[in-house]
């Protein structure tokens, strides 16, 4: 088991549909590259874009070439990721991320642990 922050469907959310590369494509290729590896569960901390960058702004974040893009950019990939939550809704839990970040964190626990293994 294995637990990551990104994967490749930030690929395609990224470069798909933040740069306008072929998304489909990029499935195909995400398909190449990891094979049968797919994530069990993806958590998506769903918020609007600009309450999202003033976030990072406030927590002293330098933003890097991504964060630097556009609202617009930032928008194309906010909506590419709800579209990928939305063709797989057993994968994917789309969360709002205005809750209180316990209440975030109970709700992803409550989800992903029945997934861990008993030890």
């Amino acid at each position: 088991m294995a637990l990551c922050d990104r994967f490749a469907d930030s690929t395609v959310a990224y470069q798909g549909y933040g740069r306008g590369l072929d998304p489909r494509l990029l499935q195909r290729l995400n398909r190449l590259a990891i094979k049968r590896l797919r994530p069990d569960l993806i958590f998506l901390l769903d918020l609007p874009v600009e309450e999202g960058l003033a976030r990072q702004g406030k927590a002293g974040n330098d933003r890097d070439a991504i964060g630097r893009e556009t609202v617009a950019f930032h928008e194309r990939v906010r909506r590419g990721y709800l579209t990928l939550a939305g063709a797989e809704p057993r994968r994917w839990v789309v969360l709002d991320a205005h809750r209180a970040v316990d209440e975030l964190a109970e709700e992803v626990w409550r989800r992903l642990e029945p997934l861990l293994p008993r030890r």
